[in-house]
């Protein structure tokens, strides 16, 4: 991605030298993947990220057991990539998730970094690309396309001068958006609800009006991103 680049520092007061070898978690199926990643981090001779090692999530006990400060998570090995990222983000606020995905689309990945990730890769990045891009969120910084990050130092800068909104839902707002973030279809929401696929609709149509979400996906974002606790209830 070679418009990709450094953004605004949330966390300047991350070392910059790790007293221990940088271990980073990966949630990913494809095995070549897996090697692939591994064998990079392996080639790493100097530098903070010498010495690292890349450590599959499926390896039992080992987000309690070792000390992560990111984590790599394939796009395409989960369906619920936007609420897998906001868990990682409450539950383990100082583990940094880069997602890596096939998707271009500005606003997609926009939303994806919103969700709580701090950076995003495209599924074609090298060497080169993904050595740099765990060295800039490993410091603190967001690495993403140059058009993203603007977009994210404008969506700041709006919501420091007009303070952050809170918005409210009601009970049954929330049962729908609990089982929203799980990633149910509308039939499935009604069947458990016991409501019909129309009132379904309604519903995320005026909810949807009411976070300023052009899609489910976004919808799912601006949720959980108001009541991170949907998450966790769901």
């Amino acid at each position: 991605m070679t418009d990709a680049g450094k953004g605004f520092s949330p966390d300047d007061s991350v070392s910059k030298s790790p007293a221990t070898p940088v271990r980073v978690g990966l949630v990913a199926t494809d095995p070549m993947r897996i090697m692939g990643l591994q064998a990079i981090m392996r080639a790493n001779t100097t530098g903070r990220l010498a010495g690292g090692e890349v450590i599959p999530l499926s390896v039992p006990g080992v987000l309690n057991d070792v000390d992560l400060r990111v984590v790599l998570i394939d796009a395409s090995c989960t369906q619920h990539l936007m609420e897998l990222v906001a868990t990682f983000s409450r539950v383990r606020p100082h583990v940094r998730v880069i997602v890596i995905g096939d998707s271009k689309d500005q606003e997609y990945i926009q939303q994806v970094i919103g969700a709580g990730a701090k950076g995003y890769l495209p599924q074609t990045a090298d060497e080169t690309e993904i050595r740099l891009a765990l060295e800039v969120v490993y410091d603190g910084s967001i690495w993403a396309p140059r058009k993203v990050l603007s977009r994210l130092l404008d969506a700041s800068k709006l919501d420091q001068a007009a303070g952050t909104t809170s918005v409210s839902f009601t009970e049954r707002e929330l049962q729908v958006l609990r089982l929203l973030v799980t990633g149910l279809g509308n039939r499935e929401i009604a069947e458990a609800l016991n409501i019909d696929e129309s009132t379904v609709k309604a519903h995320l149509g005026r909810l949807m009006r009411k976070v300023g979400a052009k899609n489910r996906i976004g919808l799912t974002v601006e949720a959980l991103r108001h009541h991170p606790d949907l998450a966790r209830s769901a």
